[in-house]
């Protein structure tokens, strides 16, 4: 199977050392600690095309240090600014993580949520006082009530309903013209996958699904999600489509599906970016009908 983008990043997260003062202060004072450089939230590239990394001593005065890990014996960093910044458009920003080597956009992701997450909590959600960075990065304490708060994930499944050889896929009207994709939703409270994916399937497009089947996740830092990708054996095949989630939802046959992923200049449909994990959905799908 296709690994999924955004995955495979190979800096060692060390979680021992968040723990460990005397460790994170040696990491700290590390002279080739490197820190990784970013526009705002979104990433910047050497000239290589890989992320590009900095000295520590780049760091301004006023920004707190995350330790993202270590590669080798070498600690990695990124900064906190002392204010929001802006995000940068996804256009943008998705084409620049689709130049990325595949390590370096999984590093790009870690990075990028927790930056947007000590940015959102700057205050405690249980008693409204301010909190400090603790565990090197990887939390917060507030310091009025003492309590901590973790980076929260937020889980969304992403699927492809099959009927009679044919994927269901899904349009947002604000994508670019003739792009489709998978349909998704988050999971709700005392729900599970499975139900999550019969439940979207059918608000957003009226059909009723059986069996699901697990494929793979990946991290989404738009701001901190993980996406859950499932194949779904529909029941029916009549569309009902809901307007407030897409502006439409068609089926779309495996000659449809091969030729989108082959980029062919007269396919039916242009397929999500392959740093998507709906581009994997799709080429797993496709895998599979060719296995029948």
């Amino acid at each position: 199977m296709i690994a999924p983008g955004l995955t495979g990043g190979q800096l060692d997260r060390a979680d021992p050392v968040r723990t460990d003062p005397e460790a994170i202060a040696a990491a700290l004072r590390d002279p080739h600690a490197r820190l990784l450089r970013l526009d705002g939230l979104a990433p910047v590239t050497d000239a290589a095309g890989g992320l590009q990394w900095r000295p520590l001593s780049d760091a301004g005065e006023e920004e707190a240090l995350v330790l993202l890990g270590f590669d080798g014996d070498v600690p990695h960093f990124v900064a906190v600014p002392p204010r929001s910044v802006p995000g940068g458009g996804m256009a943008d920003v998705a084409q620049r993580i689709a130049t990325l080597p595949r390590e370096d956009a999984a590093h790009y992701a870690a990075a990028r949520s927790l930056v947007a997450w000590h940015m959102r909590h700057r205050f405690c959600s249980v008693c409204g006082g301010a909190t400090d960075m603790i565990r090197a990065g990887w939390a917060r304490k507030c310091t009025a009530c003492a309590a901590e708060h973790f980076p929260r994930t937020d889980p969304v499944v992403i699927m492809i309903a099959e009927h009679d050889g044919r994927a269901l896929l899904g349009r947002q009207a604000a994508w670019p013209q003739g792009r489709w994709s998978a349909l998704a939703g988050f999971l709700e409270v005392g729900e599970s996958i499975e139900e999550a994916v019969v439940r979207e399937t059918h608000e957003e497009a009226g059909i009723h699904v059986g069996a699901v089947r697990y494929v793979a996740s990946q991290p989404w830092p738009f701001p901190s999600s993980l996406m859950i990708a499932c194949i779904a054996e529909a029941k029916d095949d009549a569309i009902t489509v809901d307007t407030n989630e897409l502006e439409d939802a068609r089926w779309f046959t495996r000659e449809q599906v091969a030729a989108a992923l082959a980029g062919g200049a007269d396919a039916a449909f242009l397929p999500p970016p392959r740093h998507a994990i709906a581009h994997t959905l799709l080429s797993v799908w496709l895998e599979r009908q060719g296995e029948r």
